[in-house]
């Protein structure tokens, strides 16, 4: 599919969808069409901007997205998808765990107590 209907099948803007492109996130193959330039998109790429966009909208960075993509492109097994995903929410739990921290330790400096 062309990029405006991928567009269209996801409420991503053509710009997102060429930002996620350059990013190595989804890609395209030159169209059969021999006298323009376009660009064709499998369908999978329709499940990924949607799960891109959700990721996103929960302030999942583009490293993040790109660690979940890179560690699931050989393999096209759901449980691989699972594991993967499972490892980025304990390390994000992890990481709240020492903001919490660092939080606390500054809250206690700023009221002397530190």
């Amino acid at each position: 599919m062309r990029i405006g209907e991928l567009a269209e099948k996801t409420g991503v803007s053509r710009d997102t969808i060429r930002f996620y492109e350059r990013n190595g996130l989804i890609s395209s193959s030159v169209s059969d069409s021999t006298t323009n330039n376009y660009r064709d998109y499998k369908d999978d790429c329709v499940v990924k901007l949607k799960f891109f966009a959700g990721a996103r909208e929960a302030g999942m960075s583009i490293a993040d997205l790109r660690s979940i993509m890179d560690s699931t492109a050989d393999s096209c097994d759901p449980e691989v998808g699972r594991r993967v995903i499972q490892s980025k929410i304990t390390e994000l739990k992890e990481r709240a765990g020492q903001i919490e921290n660092v939080i606390r330790f500054l809250e206690n400096v700023k009221n002397g107590s530190g």
